[in-house]
């Protein structure tokens, strides 16, 4: 196919990587090739990046001061935890039952929230905030905003959202998306990954388990890994049970040759660790199953910092695509899940997955990261990282060591990115300082995208509050202009229809 960086082949299986005892000698394996210069963790880069915070003149020349107004009262009322509740207490509350006032609730927040973190309630509408975001020199995630699916018939109509966003990216000139996203929950019924993570978590504990629906895959679990979901052995898949896990796959190959024919890698979203070894599953054989030998990965899974088996998992996983000669394309976030995470664990009475405090889970965020540099400056062919972050320190941290390594910052294979509507700074700062920055762009009629803005609201209530040094940069901008004499005898502008 020709300008794309992705090329349909025969399908084919192949032989899964051989495992060793530990990851850590895995990772000492790998690291072996790196350059000698660049053994120092991210953790400990000098802050020679050039990423430029202090001057926001520049960090936001490419800001209306209508649009960093609004968008400073609305994180401020955000960030507020009254505000938070009451906002989540409304939606579930039997008010939403009563027309004039689920239209009245619609209206304010379609006004206020949902116009700060969403593009709109279409295709056209996002293209337009891709074609704005791509005008200040970042790209956009395309994120069709879709729920939880619970039945065949809700993923086919799923899926056929996934391919329309996708098919609207193919052009023959350079897009504004870098990335389609792509949520497995809204392709395969949520209670056929319950099963399939169940018996991929018993078959971690015994290795006779057959599992004969099993695709050739990269490794889903560490021995760090939760295992407690599944404290008895489940029973085998039905005959319909694996009816549905091959509709699900169907639709994920679907997609899968879809991206390929528009050029467009996709990101695969994570979930709580009750289901997330079946969506690595699925995401791992169809990366197998759909890799050229190209040097930039089709699909990029999910990895969760804040999981003490983060980096565990990363190592396999790359150790083996390696074996394997599949690209690897990893998206590393912190993590959405943490209360439920716990309070499951808690339940239980066993120890929780997450991390015991956000020092660990800032280190392992740093240290999957390291690993991840390391291996793109290796060379051609070693791996892909999209750096999901909102936290400036880590944001530096990265910067500095894809500089000291030599990687290219304009890289396809490195890229950073942050929500829509939150990081601003963080997103022009290292746009300022040449690298690849995209946000995530969820998109979707009002009353469709907001009960899943509330599921990531209830489960990212700290993500908000942490924005204090963000609007304090977006304060001092807006307070100099205020005080700058203005430009050729003009006032500065503040239109209202903005705000």
């Amino acid at each position: 196919m020709t300008g794309s960086p992705f090329r349909p082949q025969l399908l084919c299986r192949l032989k899964s990587g051989a495992r060793t005892s530990t990851t850590a000698v895995l990772s000492e394996n790998l690291l072996a090739d790196t350059l000698p210069h660049a053994a120092a963790a991210v953790t400990s880069a000098p802050n020679n990046h050039g990423v430029n915070f202090t001057d926001t003149k520049e960090l936001f020349s490419s800001v209306s001061s209508a649009k960093m107004l609004r968008s400073l009262i609305m994180l401020c009322l955000a960030s507020s935890a009254p505000v938070a509740d009451i906002g989540i207490w409304v939606m579930k509350s039997k008010l939403m039952d009563i027309p004039l006032c689920r239209k009245a609730v619609f209206g304010v927040t379609e006004r206020t929230f949902y116009r700060q973190f969403c593009a709109g309630e279409d295709l056209a509408s996002a293209s337009a905030t891709a074609r704005e975001l791509w005008d200040t020199g970042r790209t956009a995630m395309l994120d069709y905003g879709l729920e939880h699916a619970n039945d065949n018939e809700s993923c086919d109509v799923n899926m056929e959202e996934f391919l329309r966003t996708i098919r609207s990216t193919k052009s023959g000139v350079e897009s504004p998306i870098s990335f389609g996203v792509v949520k497995i929950t809204a392709i395969c019924p949520v209670r056929i990954l319950k099963r399939v993570s169940d018996l991929l978590r018993w078959q971690h504990k015994d290795k006779s388990l057959n599992l004969p629906w099993k695709l050739k895959s990269l490794p889903l679990l560490a021995d760090s890994s939760p295992l407690y979901h599944t404290a008895t052995r489940p029973a085998a898949l039905t005959a319909a049970e694996e009816r549905d896990l091959d509709a699900a796959y169907a639709r994920m190959a679907k997609i899968c040759r879809n991206s390929i024919d528009a050029s467009l890698p996709i990101l695969i979203d994570a979930e709580d660790t009750a289901i997330q070894p079946a969506i690595d599953y699925l995401a791992y054989a169809a990366a197998v199953e759909f890799s050229s030998g190209e040097e930039e990965p089709l699909i990029y899974n999910t990895i969760q910092g804040y999981l003490k088996d983060a980096k565990d998992r990363m190592v396999m996983a790359k150790k083996a695509a390696d074996e394997m000669r599949v690209g690897l394309g990893i998206k590393l976030v912190r993590g959405a899940y943490m209360n439920s995470e716990n309070r499951l664990a808690e339940s239980l009475g066993v120890e929780s997955p997450i991390h015991d405090n956000i020092h660990n889970t800032h280190r392992c965020y740093n240290e999957c990261a390291d690993f991840m540099l390391h291996q793109i400056a290796r060379g051609s062919g070693s791996g892909s990282l999209v750096l999901a972050t909102h936290n400036m320190e880590s944001g530096k941290m990265a910067a500095a060591k894809a500089v000291d390594l030599g990687i290219d910052k304009d890289s396809n294979r490195l890229h950073f990115a942050q929500l829509y509507g939150m990081a601003e700074a963080l997103s022009f700062g290292l746009r300022n300082s040449g690298f690849r920055v995209s946000k995530y762009l969820p998109y979707g009629p009002v009353d469709q995208i907001i009960p899943y803005l509330l599921r990531r609201a209830e489960e990212n209530r700290g993500l908000l509050s942490a924005s204090s040094f963000d609007r304090s940069l977006m304060r001092n901008e807006l307070i100099r202009r205020v005080k700058s004499p203005p430009v050729h005898g003009k006032a500065m502008q503040m239109p209202t229809s903005e705000v």
